[in-house]
């Protein structure tokens, strides 16, 4: 398991990236193990305002299907579309062009909630 030392983990295994007051959302390498190949991610609408804990979209597997929450609160910026084209990016590639959206930061302290990558990785151990 992979896991990236500057980003924060929620419970429901999504990571968040912080770059420049914006934040980069994808799904744990942890998580794109469990659900196996990646065969389809469902379209994110860019302008749309979340709520941590919001539905951000869903994940399809050859396994499974698996829904996928904001960690942080925001308006979408910007949406990976490489990703909804190309869902095996997921697999090879979670935590650089495997991300899914860019948020705008509401309110910066909820990152303050999430897990730190050393407690994301206890919290994972197997």
């Amino acid at each position: 398991m992979k896991i990236q030392n500057d980003a924060r983990y929620a419970k429901s295994d999504e990571w968040v990236r912080v770059e420049g007051g914006v934040a980069v959302v994808g799904v744990s390498d942890y998580a794109q193990g469990k659900l196996g190949d990646v065969v389809f991610v469902g379209d994110i609408s860019v302008g749309s305002t979340l709520k941590a804990g919001d539905l951000l979209t869903s994940v399809e597997s050859v396994k499974a299907a698996s829904d996928v929450y904001t960690p942080v609160s925001g308006k979408v910026l910007e949406v990976n579309h490489e990703v909804t084209a190309k869902p095996e990016l997921l697999n090879s590639d979670a935590f650089g062009a495997g991300w899914l959206a860019k948020i705008e930061l509401s309110n910066p302290d909820e990152l303050n909630g999430l897990m730190s990558a050393t407690d994301y990785a206890e919290y994972r151990k197997e």
